[in-house]
C-alpha cells in the first residue's frame, strides 16, 4: 500500500497490472480436487453416522475442495485438512439437571476408516467432541505422516493410546483429552513422546497415567519445543513425582495444567519451584488445582515464578495460610504481572491484606470457599483492571468498602453465599450510590449476608445505575419495602433473584414488560407482595419461576403454558380457583411444579401426564378432589410426589410401583383415599420418605417392606434432585411440622427416612420384616387396628429416632431390645394391650413421660407404678453420675441415726432418772437386792435336792 501511494500515476499503473497478472497466474495454478482423495473421503463418510445431516450435507460432486470441513493446498489442489469436530453450546436444560445432557444431533459416530490413508498431504486433523463410543484411537493415524496438527479429544475413544502416534514426527499440536467423556483413555509408557521433537502443544486430559510411574516426567521432559502442557486428571500421584530431576528441558514452557491428580497429603516438590534446577522463568499459566495438596510452603514457593499471568491453586488445602503467604513470595519479583488468581476452596484463614493492591494488573480473583474474615481493605479499589471478584461463602464481616465503587472495568462481583453453607459472609451496614458510581462494566452482582437483613440498599428514589446488570442475586438484604425504582432501569436483566429482602406491594408492570423478551429466571420468593401473578405478558424465554412464600392471589391463568418452563413454585400464597386443565404443551418441558399450601381446587388434571418431564410434584395443602390421575405413570422421572392435605379419593394406584421407578418421597398423607396398600410399593428401591397417613387404607401392612433397598442399605447416592430449587417438604415427626430442603451445600432432605400409615383402618400384625429397615429413622403406626406383638428384633432399628404404636390393640410384652435404641428420643406405645414389665436401660431411661404406656393396664414398672413383687418402689431411685444409688444411702443413715438416737433416749431416760432422785434409787437398789436373796435360795435347794438323788 505504501508504495502504491508514493508511485507517480505510471508506476501506479505498472503496479496495478503486476498485482492483476499475479492473482491471475495464482488462481489458475489452483487445482481441482485428487479424484483419489475424493474417494477416500466418501468411503470415510460411508462408515460415519451423521444423524444431522448436516456435516455431509455440501458432500456432493467433484470439487471436494469445497465440502464442508475440508480445505485444500492452493498449489497443488490435495486435501490438507479435515475438520469434522463437533462445537455446539451448552443445552438449556443443562443448566438445571446434574445429570441429564441433551447431545447435539450433529455428533458423528460408529469409527474410523483408514481411507484416510489416501490423504498423503493431509496436515491438520480435528475429529474433536464427536461419539466415537467404545472404540480405540485407529493405529493408522500414526500413518498419517505429514500431519502437524491432531485433535481427537472428547470423542469417546477408549483404550491404550496407541505407541504408533510417535510416528507422526512433524506434531505441533496433539490434543488427546478425554476427560469429558469419562476419561477411559490410558497409557502404560510415554515413550513414543519422545520422537514428537517438534510438539509445541500436548493436552492427555483424562488419560489414565498410573502405570507410568516416575517415567511420565521424564519422557515429557524430552519435548524442548514444547510451550503447553495439559496433564490434568490423569490419576498421578505423589508416588510418581521424582525427588529430583537433574536435566531439564522444558525451558520454553509457558503453560502447565497438571490439576485434579492425587498429590494426597504430598508436598509439591521443592525443586518444582527452584529456578536453580528447573528453569521456568519463561512459566506464564500454572494450574495445580484439586490436586490435594497440603502444608504452606506452596503459597510461598509459587512466589519464585515472576512471569506468571495466571495461577490456579484451587481445591487444595494449605492449613489455614494466609493470602499474605502469596503476597510474600511475589514481593521478590521486581514486575508483578499477574492477572488471574484462583484460590478458591484453599483452606485460607485470615484477613485480607492491604497489600493485595499490589498486583495492579491483576483481573481475576477467586477466593471463594474458604474462611476469610474481616472486612475488604479499601485498597481493593486501586485493582484498576479488576474484572472478577468472588469473595462468596467466607466468613467476612463487616461493611463493603466504597472504594469498590472505583473498579470501572468490573465485570463480575461475589459477595454471597447460600443458606445451606457452613461458610457465611455477615456483612452489615448500607449501601449507598458511592459504592456503585464507577461500576461501569457491570454485569453480574451477587450478594447475601447471615444475618437478614443487617445489610441494607439505601439509594435516593431517582438514582439511574451507571450499569445494565444481566445477573443479579440479593437474599437477605434489605431492598424494600417499595420495589427499588433503582432496579426498575435495569432492563437488561436474564437473571433475577430477589429472596427475603423485605420488598411489599406489586410488581411494575411497565419494568415486566420491559425484561419479558429475555429473562430465563424469575426468584422473589420470600417477601410480602401481593396481587396478581405477573403473567400477562409473554415470556419466551422465561425457565424458571419462584414465587413462593408471598401474597399472591386469584387464579393460575392458561397463557402460563406459552411459557417454556423448568421449574414453577407458586408455593404458599393465596391462590384459588382450579389448576389449568389444558396443561399437555406445558409437561413436555416442566420438571418442577410446586404449588403447595394454596386454596387450587377441582381435580387434578389428566392432562399432566402427556407428555410429562416431571420430576418434582408438590400439590398438597390444598383443596383438590377426585383420583390420582392415571396418566401421571407417563411420568417415569418422578422422584418427589406430595399430594398430601387435599380431598383426594380412590385407590392408590399399583403403578407407582412398576412405572415410577426413581420415586424417592411419597407423601398423599389426609386425604381420603381407600384400599389395600398395593404391595407393588416395595419396589421402590430409591425410596426414603412414605407417608400415606391419616385415610382409610385397610387390609395389611405389606410384608415385603424389606425391598425397600435405600431404608435397608441406607441412602446411596448419587441423588437425584432438581439443580436450580431449592426443593422443601414438610415432614410429621412427634406430632410436629418439620420442614426440611435440599439445596447445593446442605442437601439435608435426603437424610431423612420415614415411614408413617398413621391414621387408617389397617389390621393384622406389624410385620417382622419391618425390622430389617436399618436405616429407617421415623415410624409411625399409630391409630390403626393392628394386632399380634412388637416384633422382637424392632431393636435392629439402630437409627430410629421416633417410634409411634400408639392407639392400637397390640399386646404381649415389650421387646427388650428396644433399649438398644440409643438414638431413640420419641416413643409412643399408649393405648393398647400391652403387658408385663418395661424395659429399661440406656436411651429408655430418659424416656420417663408415663403418658408412653398409658392406656395399658397391664403394663407395670418404671415410669409406671411398680410391678407386683417388687421390694423397691415403683419410682426408680436416682443414680448419680457417680453411679452410687444415694437414696439407699439415704435409708441406711437414716437407720443409723434411729438406732442412735433410741439408744441415747433410753440410756438417759433410766439412769438419768436413777441418778436425780434419791427415792427411785433406794427403791431400785433394794429391789435388785430381794431378787439376789431369792436367786441364791432358789440356788441352794436346788443343789440339796440333787445331792439327796444321788
Amino acid at each position: 500500500m505504501d508504495l502504491y501511494v508514493y508511485c507517480n500515476p505510471h508506476s501506479r499503473l505498472i503496479v496495478r497490472f503486476l498485482l492483476l497478472f499475479y492473482l491471475c497466474l495464482n488462481t489458475g495454478s489452483v487445482k481441482s480436487c485428487m479424484e483419489e482423495e475424493r474417494q477416500a473421503l466418501l468411503t470415510f463418510k460411508q462408515h460415519l453416522t451423521d444423524p444431522s445431516g448436516s456435516k455431509f450435507s455440501s458432500w456432493v460432486g467433484h470439487e471436494c475442495c469445497r465440502w464442508r470441513g475440508i480445505s485444500c493446498n492452493d498449489r497443488t489442489g490435495h486435501v490438507s485438512k479435515l475438520d469434522l469436530s463437533n462445537t455446539y453450546p451448552t443445552s438449556s436444560v443443562d443448566q438445571y439437571y446434574w445429570n441429564d445432557t441433551e447431545y447435539d444431533p450433529s455428533f458423528l459416530r460408529v469409527k474410523l476408516n483408514p481411507s484416510l490413508l489416501a490423504l498423503k498431504h493431509l496436515t491438520y486433523l480435528d475429529l474433536s467432541n464427536n461419539e466415537f463410543q467404545e472404540t480405540h484411537i485407529p493405529n493408522f493415524i500414526g500413518q498419517l505422516t505429514s500431519l502437524s496438527y491432531l485433535n481427537l479429544s472428547n470423542s469417546y475413544f477408549s483404550g491404550e493410546i496407541p505407541p504408533s502416534l510417535g510416528n507422526l514426527s512433524n506434531l505441533n499440536y496433539l490434543d488427546l483429552n478425554s476427560y469429558y467423556n469419562g476419561g477411559v483413555s490410558y497409557s502404560k509408557n510415554l515413550n513414543w513422546l519422545s520422537h514428537l521433537s517438534s510438539l509445541k502443544y500436548l493436552n492427555l486430559g483424562g488419560v489414565n497415567l498410573s502405570s507410568t510411574g516416575v517415567s511420565w516426567l521424564h519422557h515429557v521432559n524430552m519435548l524442548p519445543s514444547l510451550l503447553e502442557l495439559h496433564l490434568s486428571n490423569c490419576q498421578i500421584d505423589g508416588n510418581q513425582l521424582p525427588l529430583s530431576l537433574e536435566t531439564v528441558n522444558l525451558t520454553s514452557l509457558l503453560v502447565l495444567d497438571i490439576s485434579g491428580n492425587y498429590f494426597i497429603n504430598s508436598s509439591f516438590p521443592s525443586w518444582f519451584f527452584n529456578l536453580s534446577k528447573l528453569s521456568l522463568i519463561s512459566l506464564e499459566h500454572l494450574d495445580l488445582s484439586g490436586c490435594e495438596l497440603r502444608g504452606q510452603l506452596i503459597p510461598k514457593l509459587v512466589g519464585n515464578l515472576c512471569k506468571l499471568k495466571s495461577l490456579n491453586l484451587g481445591s487444595n488445602n494449605f492449613d489455614g495460610a494466609g493470602i499474605s503467604e502469596f503476597m510474600s513470595g511475589f514481593s521478590n519479583c521486581s514486575y508483578n504481572r499477574m492477572e488471574s488468581l484462583y484460590l478458591s476452596s484453599c483452606g485460607l484463614a485470615s484477613e485480607m491484606p492491604a497489600s493485595l493492591g499490589m498486583f495492579k494488573h491483576l483481573q481475576h480473583l477467586d477466593l471463594s470457599y474458604n474462611s476469610l474474615w474481616g472486612s475488604i481493605p479499601d485498597s481493593i479499589g486501586n485493582l484498576s483492571s479488576l474484572k472478577k471478584l468472588d469473595l462468596s461463602r467466607n466468613r467476612m464481616n463487616g461493611s463493603i468498602p466504597k472504594s469498590l465503587g472505583q473498579l470501572s472495568e468490573l465485570v463480575n462481583l461475589y459477595l454471597s453465599t447460600d443458606e445451606y453453607s457452613p461458610e457465611h459472609n455477615r456483612w452489615q451496614g448500607i449501601l449507598t450510590e458511592a459504592h456503585f458510581i464507577n461500576l461501569t462494566s457491570l454485569e453480574s452482582f451477587r450478594v447475601s449476608t447471615e444475618q437478614p437483613m443487617s445489610l441494607i440498599f439505601k439509594m435516593a428514589n431517582d438514582w439511574v445505575p451507571p450499569f445494565k446488570l444481566r445477573t443479579m442475586y440479593i437474599v437477605s438484604c434489605r431492598v424494600g419495602p417499595a420495589f427499588p425504582t433503582w432496579l426498575q432501569s435495569q432492563t437488561q436483566l436474564v437473571d433475577i433473584t430477589l429472596r427475603n429482602s423485605g420488598i411489599s406491594g406489586t410488581i411494575p408492570e411497565d419494568w415486566l414488560m420491559k425484561i419479558s423478551s429475555r429473562v430465563y429466571h424469575i426468584d422473589l420468593s420470600y417477601n410480602q407482595i401481593r396481587g396478581k401473578l405477573p403473567l400477562q405478558y409473554r415470556f419466551p424465554h422465561l425457565s424458571s419461576l419462584d414465587l413462593r412464600h408471598n401474597h399472591f392471589d386469584g387464579t393460575i391463568p392458561p397463557s402460563i403454558c406459552d411459557m417454556l418452563l423448568y421449574t414453577l413454585s407458586l408455593r404458599n400464597n393465596q391462590l384459588t380457583g382450579e389448576f389449568p386443565q389444558a396443561w399437555s404443551t406445558c409437561w413436555s418441558h416442566l420438571a418442577v411444579v410446586d404449588v403447595s399450601h394454596n386454596n387450587l381446587s377441582g381435580n387434578i388434571p389428566s392432562s399432566l401426564g402427556i407428555p410429562c418431564s416431571l420430576r418434582i410434584l408438590k400439590m398438597n395443602n390444598n383443596k383438590f378432589g377426585g383420583e390420582i390421575p392415571f396418566s401421571l405413570q407417563n411420568c417415569s422421572e418422578l422422584w418427589d410426589i406430595d399430594l398430601g392435605g387435599n380431598s383426594l379419593t380412590g385407590k392408590l394406584p399399583s403403578w407407582i410401583g412398576t412405572k415410577l421407578h426413581g420415586l424417592q418421597i411419597l407423601q398423599l398423607r389426609s386425604n381420603f383415599l381407600s384400599g389395600h396398600i398395593p404391595k407393588q410399593l416395595c419396589s421402590l428401591q430409591r425410596l426414603h420418605i412414605l407417608d400415606l397417613g391419616h385415610n382409610n387404607f385397610s387390609g395389611t401392612i405389606p410384608t415385603c417392606l424389606n425391598n425397600l433397598t435405600s431404608l435397608v442399605t441406607g441412602l446411596q447416592g448419587p441423588w437425584s434432585y432438581y439443580r436450580s430449587y431449592y426443593e422443601q417438604t414438610t415432614i410429621i415427626s412427634k406430632g410436629t411440622e418439620l420442614e426440611y430442603s435440599i439445596a447445593d451445600g446442605a442437601p439435608t432432605l435426603i437424610h431423612v427416612t420415614n415411614i408413617d400409615l398413621s391414621s387408617n383402618n389397617l389390621e393384622g400384625e406389624v410385620p417382622k420384616e419391618i425390622c430389617s429397615l436399618i436405616a429407617l429413622g421415623n415410624l409411625n403406626l399409630s391409630r390403626n387396628q393392628l394386632t399380634g406383638k412388637i416384633p422382637s428384633m424392632i431393636g435392629n432399628l439402630t437409627q430410629l429416632e421416633t417410634v409411634d404404636l400408639s392407639h392400637n390393640y397390640l399386646s404381649g410384652e415389650i421387646p427388650q431390645s428396644i433399649s438398644s435404641l440409643n438414638f431413640l428420643s420419641h416413643l409412643n406405645l399408649s393405648c393398647n394391650n400391652l403387658s408385663g414389665r418395661i424395659p429399661t436401660g440406656n436411651q429408655l431411661q430418659t424416656l420417663d413421660d408415663p403418658s408412653i404406656y398409658q392406656g395399658n393396664p397391664s403394663l407395670c414398672g418404671f415410669p409406671l407404678n411398680k410391678c407386683p413383687g417388687d421390694d423397691t418402689p415403683s419410682e426408680q431411685p436416682y443414680q448419680a453420675e457417680d453411679g452410687k444409688d444415694h437414696e439407699n444411702d439415704n435409708g441406711k443413715l437414716g437407720f443409723y441415726t434411729s438406732v442412735v438416737l433410741g439408744f441415747v433416749i433410753g440410756f438417759w431416760g433410766v439412769c438419768g432418772t436413777l441418778i436425780l432422785k434419791r427415792s427411785w434409787r433406794y427403791a431400785y437398789f433394794q429391789f435388785f437386792d430381794n431378787m439376789k436373796d431369792k436367786v441364791a435360795l432358789a440356788i441352794a435347794l436346788k443343789i440339796a435336792r440333787y445331792q439327796r438323788e444321788v
